[in-house]
């Protein structure tokens, strides 16, 4: 399946989106050290996304636990926006939605990616 189609994808774009927009509205003092990493984190996961569905199980694996640590970073550095209250409740809300969604697929394909290793 193209990556693009794939349902992880879709979210992860949305939340790349979301993410653009929050630092959009960020103060210029915070662009720097939030928003460039909040969007560093989104686009990486893109990324990985794209390459996991192109590679064979234990690369593909690799990549999925990579996205999951991205996944964590991002929720920090939303945590960390959302406690400093340049982040609204509903876009809070919105990208813990999306953060949680990628994080579930994202399992659910490792487990997938596991279950269909090579018996030896």
């Amino acid at each position: 399946m193209i990556h693009h189609h794939l349902p992880i994808h879709k979210t992860g774009s949305q939340l790349l989106s979301l993410a653009a927009r929050i630092y959009e509205q960020l103060p210029r003092g915070y662009k720097r050290t939030i928003g460039d990493k909040l969007v560093a984190h989104c686009s990486e996961m893109l990324d990985l996304m794209a390459l996991a569905n192109a590679t064979g199980q234990e690369q593909r694996a690799a990549h999925i636990r990579s996205i999951l640590t991205h996944t964590r970073a991002a929720t920090v550095w939303l945590r960390v926006a959302f406690d400093l209250r340049k982040v609204s409740p509903k876009l809070w809300a919105e990208s813990v939605q999306m953060l949680e969604s990628i994080g579930k697929q994202a399992n659910g394909w490792l487990t997938n990616t596991r279950n269909k290793a090579p018996a030896a």
